[in-house]
């Protein structure tokens, strides 16, 4: 039997957000839509009998709100000495794939994820990474998500890290955390303590060097074995964009 294991972080307002990740959601009155219809040429009275309006919704919200992946357009304008790609312009077969979840649950707020940590966890556990696998780091992060700490707590990837998965070959990796990077707040004033501007967002500036993509704010990786599942990580064709809202799932045989 399948089963289908759903990664995405519900799309909804979260009140102690920061606003610029915030959702909002407008849920119009039937009433409105009635209205609507008959602007568009038929009469109220002429309606099906029982038939009230059609419900519709407005959703505002930045690409970067919810689950999402990250295209190298958004790490800056070019990617190994060319244009960077929006999101519109990565193959699509990058987001599907084997997938594994390398557990660094253990991880204290700002310390780095580093290649040690990532190369000791998959040969320990025997893990097998070929091109084109699609790394999942487990931080549980999303045990914050939707709280006033989501964007101030938790682990980071180190850039030498990133590097050491993209040369093996992976396109896309994600976390479950707010961000790829340790968070922005704290790392500006590591940047001014030590007085060391490499220091700022250094996995996320790596996708100018190299290109690959990153998913930010998955949920539930606590639910999935460490390996022998597929991914589905499928943005939306959003043109000229620099990330998508994805609907992340896991599917393996139960």
């Amino acid at each position: 039997m399948v089963k289908i294991v759903d990664l995405t972080k519900p799309i909804k307002y979260y009140p102690d957000e920061p606003a610029y990740m915030r959702v909002e959601i407008e849920h119009k009155s039937r009433e409105e839509n009635l209205l609507l219809i008959e602007e568009l040429g038929l009469p109220l009275d002429m309606l099906p009998e029982g038939f009230v309006g059609i419900s519709d919704d407005t959703i505002t919200m930045g690409v970067h709100s919810a689950t999402h992946v990250d295209a190298p357009w958004h790490y800056g304008p070019l990617s190994e000495g060319k244009k960077a790609p929006t999101i519109d312009e990565i193959p699509l077969d990058w987001f599907y794939g084997d997938g594994v979840v390398i557990d660094m649950s253990h991880k204290k707020d700002m310390e780095l994820i580093s290649q040690e940590d990532l190369e000791e966890f998959i040969i320990k556990n025997d893990i097998k990474i070929k091109p084109r696998t699609i790394v999942l780091i487990r931080t549980d992060g999303d045990k914050r998500a939707g709280t006033k700490e989501y964007d101030q707590i938790g682990p980071g990837v180190s850039r030498k890290a990133t590097e050491w998965l993209i040369d093996q070959g992976i396109r896309v990796m994600g976390i479950d955390n707010w961000g790829w990077d340790r968070p922005l707040a704290k790392t500006a004033k590591l940047v001014r303590e030590e007085n060391n501007p490499d220091l700022f967002w250094e996995s996320h500036r790596l996708g100018q060097k190299k290109m690959y993509c990153h998913i930010e704010q998955i949920v539930g990786l606590r639910k999935l074995p460490k390996d022998g599942f597929k991914v589905i990580a499928m943005p939306l064709p959003l043109e000229g964009c620099s990330g998508s809202p994805i609907r992340l799932i896991a599917i393996f045989d139960d």
